[in-house]
């Protein structure tokens, strides 16, 4: 995940008196929060899951990342435009903490550690992001939708330092991040399958030992991502 800060050990020495942080429960299908303009709001998810997309004028839905536990996300990393309508989507019940960058730079009248921390740590999760971001350009860049799911497959096996993994979200969902349709890649997955390269049971994926000799063809040729480097165990 992006956040490496322990936040469920920093929450308890947040207390009801530090006034600049709001904790508020969101349905599933509800919107988060809306990516605004000067609005330097940072939010912190407790529990649930949830997706920042983004819409287009046809009403065609990217996703641009997928949050789970203690992810930290918010309009302070990103710079908006009024070309980038995102928002924040609960993929189910969620809880969320609130509370804007301007505060975490100043002195909390409680003494809350939760504050200073934040506060310490807030240029390494600019940093965490910023290659978050860059991985996902890198992967969008591919030509092919081979091209894209062996990128994101081989982040997936290493974030995971296993050859098998869940998908974070649905196959549909899954076509929205990668900006593909879903059919193609659908037939995509399948032909991995046949040929050799993958198992799929549901949103599970077992990368077979094809992939990564195929894998290291392409490291030998130069034609593979930068960074996709996978263990296998």
């Amino acid at each position: 995940m992006i956040s490496k800060l322990d936040i469920e050990k920093f929450l308890n020495d947040f207390t009801v008196n530090c006034k600049s942080i709001q904790r508020k429960n969101f349905k599933k299908g509800h919107t988060i929060t809306t990516y605004i303009e000067k609005r330097n709001q940072i939010c912190i998810l407790l529990n649930g899951e949830a997706d920042l997309v983004r819409y287009d004028l046809n009403g065609d839905k990217t996703i641009i990342e997928h949050f789970t536990k203690n992810d930290i996300f918010g309009e302070a990393f990103y710079i908006v435009t009024t070309n980038n309508e995102l928002s924040v989507e609960a993929k189910k019940n969620c809880e969320i903490l609130f509370f804007s960058y301007d505060n975490i730079h100043q002195k909390c009248k409680s003494n809350c550690k939760f504050h200073q921390t934040l506060s310490e740590n807030f240029a390494s999760l600019i940093l965490e992001k910023v290659m978050l971001l860059n991985t996902r350009v890198e992967i969008l860049t591919k030509r092919s939708i081979r091209e894209k799911l062996r990128g994101y497959f081989n982040i997936l096996s290493t974030r995971n330092l296993s050859r098998s993994f869940t998908l974070p979200f649905s196959l549909t969902d899954l076509a929205d991040y990668l900006s593909v349709d879903r059919s193609a890649m659908m037939r995509e997955l399948k032909s991995l399958k046949d040929e050799g390269f993958i198992k799929k049971s549901g949103n599970k994926i077992t990368l077979l030992y094809k992939w990564f000799f195929d894998f290291m063809v392409g490291v030998i040729s130069g034609s593979v991502i930068s960074g996709s480097e996978t263990k296998i165990i």
